[in-house]
């Protein structure tokens, strides 16, 4: 999204009169507020494209760097469809929906007039099925999410919008484009900027409303075309984005409890909104270099929260897109541990997480695709990207506004400003592997039955420094009860490190990868596995072990 309060600030000339505004009230048209951040994004204002690339059987791969007119790596091109083809406007945000019944796979395309619906189960021939109009007016920013097979829509800038709600398993018998309606509308806020939904607990989170001092105003979606009001997290004032998740992350305090972390303009803050009457703010923490918190997403294990902020290219004197990177062990105390710096100049915007990869749409720069495997050690590196918008790489706001890499398929959405639905298909294979090496020792080492334990030893040499925080042990160990088994690495100065203890689990071998945090050891060395079986009846061998640096 397009920043509120701190980015209209620099380019209000009465500043006075800007603090005395709201956060609530940043995209009013009424207030000058309002009236100057349409005229900061309006400033890089360029007319939709009209370049379409449908109908390739097999899509345009990425071949020394380019597919068709857009540089890439590691990404093929699939289709574009301009946004002239479904309802015209300029691009926003994007989403995508799965069928349950049929599995085909459908885009959700915000438009600065309307939403647009796209079947890309066939992502080289996308079919636009039809357009949801805007609620009252035109708007740059619009947003949704899904939940129970239905899209909950929101825009800035317009008074009376409110949330659409829109079922989407009505797509399922469109065979020519239509004007759809909503199946419902939420009205108790009017304008928002951004929506957030927490699909295992079905609420929906609005931010940047004109409700709750532009907090998150709560909606209990669970009866989706009866949507409820539950409450307000005004306490740190207005919120930009957020992701709200039923945490399963390392603070034992806080597991099982719905917590949303929050991008609030110049911090990072952290609210515990189980009980939807009284939510509790959990620490709010700002970081070196902020600018404009805009938005971010967590790690699949809940420990690590990497951050966009969409004016330090601007404002900065290294003008490299960044992302921050949180360590979360403790939600009281998030700390900042790093910063990833692009080889991109563009402004950064929205990411999202997928397994060991951060996709982000960055303006500009188009998609990026991070690594993120090294996070525990604050680093990060590009496996791929695909540039939406060739012409350039500055800070300005032009190109690849959002994605979505969530469908089985592993197709990626990508919505352009002016390009319109840029369907892609990360080709991350081909990404080097990482830097360091792999050690490994294959002789066989029987481990006897109830007895003592066993060690098998890779030695390491020609690298240079600590071992890293997220060093892989493979294991492949033959047993016929693998519960007996307890097992750790041994670093060179005798620190044990257990991967894996005694249980009941009585399933064959342990073939399984370990990451251990041996940031503290020096690489070079000779490593032990050591294996001890605990009970009787049954015994196994070593077959293989390595260490991947």
């Amino acid at each position: 999204m397009k920043p509120l309060r701190m980015g209209v600030l620099a380019v209000l000339t009465a500043s006075a009169v800007a603090l005395t505004m709201s956060g609530a009230s940043a995209h009013d048209p009424d207030t000058p507020e309002g009236q100057a951040a349409a005229r900061a994004f309006m400033a890089d204002y360029r007319p939709a494209e009209r370049h379409a690339v449908t109908g390739t059987a097999a899509g345009v791969p990425c071949v020394n760097g380019k597919a068709d007119i857009y540089p890439c790596k590691n990404v093929d091109l699939l289709s574009v469809l301009p946004l002239a083809q479904m309802g015209g406007g300029n691009g926003n945000d994007i989403w995508g929906w799965t069928d349950p019944s049929s599995g085909k796979e459908y885009a959700i395309v915000g438009r600065t007039n309307g939403t647009a619906f796209v079947d890309v189960s066939t992502p080289t021939a996308p079919k636009y099925l039809g357009n949801l109009p805007s609620n009252g007016g035109s708007s740059t920013w619009r947003d949704m999410k899904v939940y129970k097979d239905h899209a909950f829509i929101v825009a800035d800038f317009i008074s009376g919008h409110g949330m659409q709600v829109f079922d989407l398993t009505r797509l399922r018998t469109i065979t020519t484009p239509q004007t759809l309606t909503a199946d419902a509308l939420y009205k108790e806020f009017g304008p928002a900027h951004n929506i957030a939904i927490n699909e295992e607990t079905g609420y929906a989170y609005a931010i940047g409303s004109n409700t709750c001092r532009g907090g998150p105003h709560m909606v209990d979606i669970r009866t989706p075309k009866s949507p409820k009001n539950a409450g307000c997290v005004s306490q740190d004032g207005y919120t930009h984005d957020n992701q709200c998740v039923i945490y399963r992350g390392p603070d034992a305090a806080y597991r099982g409890k719905e917590i949303c972390f929050n991008s609030n303009e110049d911090t990072l803050t952290i609210v515990d909104v189980t009980d939807k009457a009284n939510p509790v703010q959990i620490s709010r923490k700002g970081y070196s270099g902020a600018q404009y918190s805009h938005q971010g997403w967590l790690t699949e294990d809940q420990r690590y929260f990497l951050l966009d902020d969409e004016l330090d290219e601007s404002r900065g004197t290294d003008k490299r897109t960044k992302t921050y990177i949180w360590d979360l062990a403790s939600l009281a105390n998030p700390v900042h541990t790093g910063v990833y710096n692009s080889p991109a100049t563009a402004i950064d915007h929205n990411q999202y997480i997928k397994g060991k990869y951060s996709y982000q749409a960055n303006y500009q720069a188009g998609l990026r695709i991070l690594d993120v495997s090294n996070v525990a050690s604050a680093q990060l590196t590009e496996a791929g990207f695909f540039d939406i918008y060739p012409a350039a790489d500055e800070a300005k706001f032009n190109g690849a506004w959002s994605n979505y890499p969530y469908f089985a398929s592993g197709i990626v959405l990508v919505n352009g400003i002016e390009q319109g639905l840029v369907v892609v298909k990360p080709n991350l294979g081909a990404v080097e592997p990482p830097p360091g090496g792999k050690f490994e020792n294959t002789t066989d080492v029987s481990i006897p039955d109830a007895g003592a334990a066993v060690t098998s030893s890779v030695a390491v040499s020609g690298l240079g420094g600590k071992a890293p925080a997220t060093l892989k042990v493979n294991v492949d160990i033959k047993h016929p009860y693998r519960g007996d088994l307890v097992i750790d690495l041994v670093a060179p100065d005798g620190t044990a490190y257990r991967l894996k203890g005694s249980s009941n689990d009585g399933g064959d071998n342990v073939i399984a990868t370990y990451d251990v945090n041996a940031s503290a050891e020096d690489a070079v060395g000779t490593w032990l596995l050591k294996v001890q079986d605990v009970y009787r009846s049954d015994v196994g061998y070593i077959d293989a072990w390595s260490l991947q640096f």
